[in-house]
């Protein structure tokens, strides 16, 4: 199936702002992009692109004083399957694990292991390991946290998830991921499109998602704990930590963000072939 993807988002700023935006398809997956996702901007701006420390693709640029619009389209090939589980994926002994994969063990902004690590234990130190073990964490993580759009909040941590017991997709993202690296499984975040794919369209306005990767059986594998079910179309742009190191843009000055669309829809063969706006 083909995929079309896209956004729009206008910034304010009341002065030349700096940015950077990780807004691009991860390069994992270019051997699907059938169109570019490349972002344009209005006024038009000089651009510039990096990978970072995690190989996230980003863009930096320099807003003007006023209204700046940010877009893309792209379009995307895809399977059509199911993410994929593998039940008899196994952990490994943290003295096994290989040094890349160490830092998704560590606590970070989101994920405060030492205050969930005793919690942990006590709820999964005795049951199955492994894969049975994470889908373990996401069973209690998707019973655990109500979800809203309303619960939003963008200072949340794991902790606070687990007390309050509310949230959005990173809510939940962040709660397991925290389980799972207190359990000794290397956990990592990550963020991208999801459309209403293969499941009943969502009133809510579409947005970015989130969700997590565990390693496992020197691989890593997709777990998503606040839809619960094997979805179809789940396209990664980035990956990291936590939400600190994958935001869609960090503004180096004061903003407001007046317009956000996101776009992910699956496109029969006479559409694919006609570009779309972003608009």
């Amino acid at each position: 199936m083909k995929i079309r993807i896209g956004y729009e988002l206008v910034y304010e700023c009341p002065q030349p702002t700096p940015m950077v935006l990780m807004l691009n398809v991860h390069h994992s997956t270019a051997a699907d992009i059938i169109m570019p996702d490349h972002i344009t901007t209005d006024p038009t701006v000089p651009l510039s692109t990096y990978y970072d420390s995690f190989g996230n693709w980003c863009t930096r640029l320099v807003a003007p004083a006023g209204e700046t619009r940010l877009a893309a389209s792209g379009l995307v090939s895809d399977s059509g399957e199911l993410d994929p589980v593998h039940p008899e994926a196994q952990q490994h002994l943290v003295q096994d694990l290989p040094p890349e994969v160490l830092m998704y063990l560590l606590g970070s902004r989101y994920c405060e292991t030492d205050r969930l690590s005793e919690t942990a234990w006590q709820m999964f130190g005795n049951g199955p390991t492994g894969w049975a073990r994470v889908q373990a964490i996401c069973d209690f993580v998707h019973e655990h946290i109500a979800f809203n759009y309303g619960h939003a909040r963008a200072t949340r941590t794991a902790f606070e998830a687990f007390q309050e017991q509310r949230g959005v997709c990173r809510d939940f993202a962040h709660l397991a991921i925290t389980l799972c690296r207190c359990m000794n499984i290397p956990a990592r975040y990550c963020t991208g499109y999801l459309g209403d794919i293969g499941v009943p369209p969502s009133a809510d306005p579409m947005d970015f998602s989130a969700w997590f990767e565990a390693y496992l059986d020197g691989a890593w594998h997709t777990f998503d704990p606040r839809n619960h079910i094997r979805r179809i179309g789940r396209i990664l742009i980035a990956q990291g930590r936590d939400a600190v190191d994958v935001p869609i843009s960090n503004t180096f000055g004061p903003n407001t963000l007046k317009r956000f669309v996101v776009i992910t829809d699956e496109v029969q063969e006479a559409e694919a072939r006609s570009p779309v706006s972003a608009a």
